[in-house]
Formats: C-alpha cells, structure tokens, sequence
C-alpha cells in the first residue's frame, strides 16, 4: 500500500461513525436511491470485489448486499458457514489475513461480536457487521434513513423501542447519543437492555419504561422486533410467555405521536411481537424500511472503500 492510501475504516457498530459521518452517508443514500429509481447507472466500485461471510443465514442482509454490489459495479463472493468456519477450520485471524488479500470488502454476519473484531483487527480492506449478537448497525443505518426520507430530521424525536434488549436495542440507543434523540426503552423483566454492551456513556439519551404503552406514549417512531432472535431458540417457549404484554397493537400506535411511524426489520410473526393491523396499517413503513437497506448500504460501502465523493 502507497502512503497516500487512506486509513482502514471499518463499521462494526453504530458508534464507529460520527454525527458528521452519517450526514453525508444518509444524504449519499438519498442521491444513490434517486438514480437507481430513474435507471441512472452508478457504478464507482468497478473492479472491486466483495466477500460476505455467512455464519447466521439472512434473506434481506444477502439481497441487499449482494444485489447492492453488482449495482456499483463491483463483484460478489458469498460464503456460508460450511465454506468459511470462522475460528474452527482456521483461526480468525488467519482467514482475515488471506481472504482480505483476495477482496477489496468483507462484510460478516455471525455470532459473537469478538469475532468480527477479531477479523478486522487482521484485515487489509474494510469490515462491515452485517449483525451479531450484540449490534446490528446496517438495519439502524437503513431504519433512520427511513425515518429522514418520511418525517426529516431524527434529532430531538423520540423512539420507543417495544420487546428484547437485543442488538437491535443496543444499536438504537448507540444512534440516540450519536444523533441527538430520544429512546424510550420497554421489555420484560429479565431482558433489559445491557447498557454495558451497548457501551453509551450516560442514560440521557434514552429512558425505560416497565409499561410498553407508556413508552410508546408520544413516541414519534414505534419500533419492534421478533421475541426470539436466531441463536436462542432454546428460549423460544419461556420468551413467548414472558412477552405477552410486549405485541405492539392499534391502541400502542394510537397513544404515540398522531404521525408516528411503525417499523420492524422483518421478519415479523403477526400476533406475536406485532398485530396484522400495525405492520400491515397505515402507519407501517416496514416495506419502505426493508429496500433501504439496499441504498443505505450502498452508500456505506461506497465510503468506507472511496471516502467522501462529490459526483
């Protein structure tokens, strides 16, 4: 590598970017999604390959990403599980060292977020989570492009955030202290957020609230996510019991703000973590939301491997 070429950047949680960062990456998304909606090419990632690492399957991460690359240009190489085994048929840091030699991208979804750290302490190109356990940063990306493209601005709403502390909860109140707005955080007894994981510096960007009605109550934006993430399936029947209260209904919707905004990144069991007339009613962007992961990170990609463009 030149002294010229610029400093590995990796995205591997929320809080790896600045306020200033996602400014031009939202207005890039928006720029990147009006030309593929008029069939203007844009293609500034020719010659450039990206390997996606599967270790938890996913029919949105694959599409978009995979989908997304061919559209700027680039090439795609998809492993799964059964191709790469990270950290059992070779360590971690070997297959960072020789699959970033290969690749000008890697983007991993996996289990443990010390894997993905592992691998992009030992990488030569940039390292995209694509999710683990504890952060899911493209969907949060894709969910708050969403909310700009429909409402404007996010700083200074408020989100209530309706289910388990998982990597969802953990990227939104990340996104909270970064962009400036609220979270109003609800789950069951014996699955809070873990403010530690999610590793923000104070409570003031986000508040708990045992009643998942009043954590809704004038949110701007009411967001949920399926009760049993892939991984704990194990717990599926305990989870089912202990979140009963916690399905994000007409009544949760109707004490919100009048023009809020229901978002889930699928997939949803309808009955379980939302009702039909939610995700399927007015206020759903849920289709919306799912396509721009598509834009959203192809504007990512496009940053992390040519920085700031003007054209």
């Amino acid at each position: 590598m030149s002294d010229k070429t610029p400093a590995i950047r990796h995205y591997l949680q929320f809080s790896d970017f600045t306020a200033d960062d996602y400014a031009y990456v939202f207005a890039r998304a928006a720029l990147i999604k009006k030309k593929f909606k008029a069939y203007e090419k844009h293609q500034p990632l020719v010659d450039r390959t990206l390997a996606m690492i599967f270790e938890k399957a996913s029919t949105r991460t694959r599409v978009s990403f995979e989908a997304g690359m061919y559209q700027l240009g680039g090439s795609v190489v998809h492993l799964t599980t059964g191709d790469s085994q990270l950290g059992r048929a070779e360590p971690i840091e070997d297959s960072a060292k020789v699959i970033s030699r290969m690749v000008d991208l890697v983007m991993i979804r996996t289990y443990e977020q010390t894997k993905i750290e592992a691998f992009a302490a030992h990488s030569r190109v940039p390292v995209i989570n694509g999710l683990t356990n504890e952060f899911h940063p493209c969907q949060i990306l894709a969910d708050i492009f969403t909310f700009i493209e429909q409402r404007g601005s996010i700083a200074g709403k408020t989100v209530a955030w309706v289910g388990d502390g998982n990597n969802m909860a953990n990227t939104w109140l990340q996104a909270s202290e970064i962009l400036g707005f609220k979270v109003h955080v609800s789950t069951p007894s014996g699955y809070e957020v873990d403010q530690s994981i999610a590793g923000i510096r104070s409570a003031e960007s986000y508040k708990v609230f045992k009643d998942p009605m009043e954590a809704c109550r004038g949110a701007d934006l009411v967001t949920t996510d399926v009760w049993t993430s892939m991984g704990y399936e194990a717990e599926n029947e305990a989870r089912r019991a202990a979140f009963a209260e916690w399905c994000v209904d007409e009544e949760m919707m109707r004490v919100a703000h009048p023009d809020a905004l229901f978002m889930h990144c699928l997939p949803a069991h309808r009955g379980e973590e939302v009702q039909a007339e939610v995700i399927d009613g007015p206020q759903s962007v849920v289709w919306d939301e799912a396509e721009n992961r598509l834009h959203a990170q192809k504007a990512l990609m496009e940053f992390l491997l040519l920085g700031r463009q003007t054209n």
